[in-house]
């Protein structure tokens, strides 16, 4: 309406003018809180915008505000003690996942139509597959991390990944390349490149094989990725492959292994209760488990079990490095198995949003995610309508680094074949 130039100039310098979006919690948004869910942090107010949030902005988006997540971005259900609980927009009984929990419902509750979110074990894709949207965990290093909190040091910058949420397949592409910014195409992305995906090559696993620390695989998620197969076979002609990539069956250990590893200059990963405290008092577990059963502790029960267990892990440190030397192993192995040209369908989760609090008794579910966060692969988690029960079904596409505009492609597929998003409350 100010007459500045044609609407392919607009397109091409504002392609989200005028497009709401929302932001994880966890990123700066100017004027607004940042605490990722820290009592300590409560009164912390944004004085500038996290990077991807600003390249947003320039790109023409209106940021709404910022949304929900677990407490210090370290558990699958987004609840803390700044906040409270986030609820599920298909069930209020139902966990929204997390850590970028809050987003995910938004979306998922059309509240808003694009948002930002951090994935470091599936902080994406849980909330994606949950909440019945699309999330993609970019190749890593593609996006970048800076202003968000907690952010990774040491070994784990390789494992933390920025990404896109949407309701719908189409933003995704358009998103990464705002995010990504300049990088998107000096970082080898081919997000120019056409996609045929009758000249793919498909690979299928219908579950990680078995760990003895993981639920099994619901049946209609099951049937959910058969059905994939099916039309992916019916209508290319293609040949999906059923893999079984022995490996997997220890992504839970292998994923705790290397986010607690050295880096390559020998730098220990930041610990869990250094965080916890934020530069304030040290956080001692025991003693905030002791507080927590009298109800006077400021922390969630999983960041006071993850403080826990992060102790423990300290007790093996020849039992980690076989398992980061293992997982280094699986990484070439799918590596070789994806090259270029193919994509691994996956599922994002072995049941369908549980009811709150249980993820407390499946602790380790999120391996179905975190592994491919260690493995530095490109992964979209893509909606596949509803379960007999009302609740979103979804599938994980994997392909090779650099390789996104597979995955993308892919979600615009399943999105026409499958439906997508679904609104909430529809019959």
């Amino acid at each position: 309406s100010e007459g500045h130039g044609d609407e392919d100039s607009l397109q091409e310098k504002f392609p989200f003018l005028g497009v709401p979006f929302t932001v994880k919690e966890a990123f700066a948004l100017h004027g607004m809180p940042n605490t990722s869910g820290l009592v300590s942090r409560r009164n912390l107010i944004s004085t500038s915008d996290a990077l991807v949030v600003s390249r947003l902005k320039q790109a023409g988006a209106i940021p709404l505000g910022v949304t929900n997540c677990s407490e210090l971005c370290m558990w699958y259900e987004s609840s803390n003690n700044v906040y409270g609980r986030t609820n599920n927009p298909y069930d209020l009984q139902r966990i929204v996942g997390g850590s970028s929990g809050g987003e995910g419902c938004v979306l998922g509750a059309a509240c808003s139509v694009i948002g930002v979110g951090s994935d470091i074990g599936g902080s994406i894709r849980m909330p994606a597959f949950f909440n019945g949207i699309f999330g993609h965990k970019p190749t890593t290093g593609v996006v970048p991390n800076d202003g968000q909190f907690p952010n990774a040091l040491g070994v784990r910058t390789e494992f933390l990944c920025t990404g896109p949420m949407c309701r719908y397949a189409e933003d995704l592409e358009p998103m990464l390349r705002v995010m990504a910014g300049y990088c998107s195409f000096h970082c080898r992305l081919k997000l120019d490149e056409k996609v045929s995906l009758e000249k793919v090559k498909f690979y299928c696993m219908e579950h990680d094989g078995g760990s003895v620390f993981v639920s099994p695989v619901d049946r209609e998620i099951l049937q959910a990725q058969r059905k994939v197969v099916e039309r992916l076979e019916t209508q290319f002609g293609v040949q999906v492959q059923h893999v079984t990539i022995h490996k997997m069956k220890y992504a839970f250990q292998i994923w705790s292994a290397m986010m607690s590893s050295r880096d390559s200059d020998g730098q220990e990963a930041q610990l869990f209760t250094d965080l916890l405290g934020d530069h304030g008092k040290p956080v001692w577990p025991l003693w905030e488990l002791m507080k927590w059963f009298l109800g006077i502790s400021l922390h969630t029960i999983p960041a006071i079990a993850l403080a826990l267990t992060e102790k423990l892990m300290k007790l093996n440190p020849g039992g980690n490095a076989k398992l980061v030397s293992m997982g280094h192993s699986l990484r070439t192995e799918m590596m070789n198995l994806l090259g270029t040209d193919g994509m691994l369908l996956y599922p994002s989760h072995p049941i369908v949003a549980p009811k709150h609090h249980s993820p407390l008794g499946m602790p380790f579910n999120f391996a179905y995610t975190a592994v491919f966060n260690v493995l530095g692969l490109p992964v979209t988690q893509c909606p596949l309508g509803l379960s007999s029960e009302g609740l979103p079904l979804g599938i994980q596409v994997v392909a090779g680094p650099h390789n996104d505009h597979l995955t993308l492609a892919m979600a615009r597929y399943l999105e026409k074949a499958f439906g997508g998003w679904v609104c909430p409350g529809k019959s």
